[in-house]
This record gives structure tokens, C-alpha cells and sequence, in this order.
């Protein structure tokens, strides 16, 4: 009997085919999911594409306000617009820190603290007392000051031409003879003027020994009437009826926050009141002769900015005043306190409200 011989190639198979499948199934576990050539892949930057530009450091300027009220709102509005005018816009190239002290020393010498702590790069302080805390706490930060009546005489410059140190600004001192004459001007027959003013700022004392000083001259008795809270600003109002013929309110912090009160007792005795800034009189006095706090912030501006590109040191930099002085009247308060403007003091008049 004939054995039939094996096919070779069957028997190959029988090996091949378990070898070959085992082989795709290693590669399956290898790769587990196909190469798909038409997916997007992230963009690998060019070798030569040039870095981008770290962000520029923003400046800090830190705003300490004594107290919030139209004048220094206004000094402080004028400083920041001026200021984006130079090219220091706010969140862009510089952030403003601004701080109230609510009328409190303590709070003003808290903030100069955390202004030095925190390394701004300049301060603004606006009005005597912050202007005092700052200057009594850095030594090495740029400062520049507004609405500060006499700096020399509260402590803050050795002289107007030269502050020396590290401080200059702009003095808001009011030309009180001129103010007092607007009293005569109402009332030709008017012989006595009440103060109030606040026992606490130097710059309030420098006012009122600046009436005394023109008070003959003018022809006018000067009544004082110290308060050292905005609770007494009424009641030192009230307590001066029947002795005086017209009230002053000089650049008082305290005062003019509170002016509210004076002008009550003005409107319900028909006293006059006559104000030593602008806003003041939008607020309801009769009238002042004085500066604009918008362009006093603006002017403390423009001496920032040449403090911050580095071209002047604040202590080289005389100490600005305002040049530009304007007659501002409001009929309708004039009209509350029984007052009849001469027209002629109506026809020199810079500004008058109506309301």
C-alpha cells in the first residue's frame, strides 16, 4: 500500500497563519488607533518668530484726601484727567489708589503708612492734614500736594521757591481781603463777619489771621467761632445770629463739608454767606472771589508728571499758586437770604448760578 506523502505547504500554513495573526494583534496593542494623516496638529512656532513684549509695568499713585467735598473732588478729578492727558491713563499705565480719610488724622497718617508699605510710586495729597501725614512718613517717595493754603506754615516745605526733600505742590490760598470786600459790596452798611472755622487746620488759623490782618482795611469786626467736629458747625452758626451781619466760610476742610449747616442759618436769619471757593457757592453761598480746584488738580498734575519722567526733583520745584482768580455768584442763594445783588457786581461776574 502507497502512503500518501503531507503536503508541505499545508503544513507551512498550519505555522504562517497563528504567527501572522499573533503579529497584527502585538501591533494592534502597540498603536490602538490608526494614524489619521488628515488631523490638525498644533503649529510649532517658527524658530525665528520673535518673542512677545512683557506687558509694561504699571506706575501706582497713591490719593490721600483729608475729607470728600466739592472742592478737593474737584482737585482730585482734575489731577487724574490731567494726568491721562501726559500720557498717565488710568489701568493703563498707572492705577490710582485713592483713600479718604473721612476728616480723621489718624486715618490720614494709616494711609501714608500703607502708601509707604505698599512702595507707590508717587503720592498725591490733597488738603493740609494728609499732606502732613505723608510728609511725616516718606522720606524717599515723590509727593505732591493741592488744596494746602500755607505749606510753609504747616511744615510741609522750608520755602515756597525751594521745598527741598522729597514734597512740592499747589497752594489754594484764597485772596481773603478781596472775598471780605464782597460782604461790603452786598451790604455797604455791614460791620461785622463771622468765622467759623476748624480749631484743628493750620490752614483754616492762616485764613482767619489773614482777615483780621485786612479787617480794618476792609472795615469789617471779625467774629471766630472754633470748631473741632462737623456736630459744632451749626451750633457755632446759631450762636453768632444777631451779632454779626454776614458769615465767612474760609477753605475749611471741616467746614465746608458741613456747609450745609451755615447755609441753614443763613437762609432762615437772612445772613449772607460769602465763600472762600467756588464750590462752595454752587453749593448755595452768595459768592466768592477765588480759584478754580479743577484747574489747581490739572496744574498739581502737570508738576507730577515731571516728577515721574524724571525731569525735575519735587524738592527743586517752587511751590505753584493759581494766577487766574474769577467772581462767582448764585442769584438763587442770594435770593434765600434776602440779599439784592448790585448789578454791577453782576457784570464782572466770571460764573453765575442760576439755581
Amino acid at each position: 500500500m502507497v502512503k500518501k506523502r503531507k503536503n508541505p505547504m499545508k503544513m507551512v500554513g498550519r505555522f504562517f497563519i497563528p504567527l501572522l495573526l499573533l503579529s497584527v494583534t502585538a501591533c494592534g496593542q502597540q498603536s490602538s488607533a490608526p494614524a489619521n494623516t488628515n488631523s490638525q496638529q498644533p503649529e510649532t512656532p517658527a524658530a525665528n518668530a520673535p518673542a512677545p513684549a512683557p506687558e509694561e509695568k504699571k506706575l501706582t499713585i497713591g490719593i490721600a484726601q483729608f475729607v470728600e467735598h466739592p472742592a478737593l473732588d474737584a482737585a482730585r478729578e482734575g489731577f487724574i484727567a490731567q494726568m491721562a492727558k501726559n500720557g498717565y491713563e488710568q489701568d493703563k499705565q498707572v492705577v490710582f489708589d485713592h483713600k479718604s480719610a473721612q476728616a480723621s488724622m489718624d486715618t490720614a497718617i494709616s494711609i501714608a503708612q500703607k502708601f509707604e508699605t505698599d512702595k507707590v510710586d508717587l503720592i498725591l495729597a490733597i488738603a493740609t492734614p494728609t499732606a502732613q501725614a505723608a510728609v511725616q512718613t516718606s522720606k524717599e517717595i515723590p509727593i505732591v500736594f493741592t488744596a494746602v493754603t500755607d505749606p510753609v506754615e504747616a511744615g510741609l516745605v522750608k520755602a515756597m521757591e525751594k521745598p527741598e526733600g522729597n514734597v512740592t505742590g499747589t497752594s489754594d490760598m484764597n485772596p481773603v481781603e478781596e472775598q471780605l470786600k464782597l460782604i461790603k459790596e452786598i451790604n455797604p452798611n455791614a460791620a461785622s463777619v463771622g468765622i467759623i472755622y476748624s480749631s484743628g487746620e493750620v490752614n483754616s488759623k492762616v485764613q482767619v489771621d489773614a482777615a483780621k490782618a485786612v479787617a480794618d482795611k476792609v472795615g469789617l469786626t471779625i467774629r471766630e467761632a472754633a470748631v473741632s467736629s462737623a456736630t459744632e458747625v451749626k451750633q457755632a452758626a446759631e450762636s453768632m445770629v444777631g451779632k454779626v451781619d454776614a458769615f465767612y466760610v474760609p477753605t475749611d476742610n471741616l467746614v465746608v463739608s458741613s456747609i450745609a449747616a451755615v447755609l441753614s442759618v443763613g437762609e432762615d436769619q437772612k445772613i449772607p454767606v460769602i465763600a472762600g471757593e467756588e464750590n462752595s457757592v454752587k453749593s448755595g453761598a452768595i459768592a466768592t472771589y477765588g480759584i478754580d480746584y479743577t484747574k489747581l488738580g490739572a496744574q498739581t498734575a502737570d508738576m507730577a508728571t515731571k516728577i515721574l519722567k524724571g525731569e525735575a526733583k519735587p524738592g527743586d520745584m517752587p511751590v505753584e499758586t493759581q494766577a487766574e482768580m474769577k467772581l462767582v455768584i448764585n442769584k438763587k442763594a442770594a435770593e434765600k437770604m434776602g440779599v439784592t445783588l448790585p448789578q454791577s457786581m453782576l457784570d464782572r461776574a466770571g460764573e453765575v448760578f442760576e439755581q
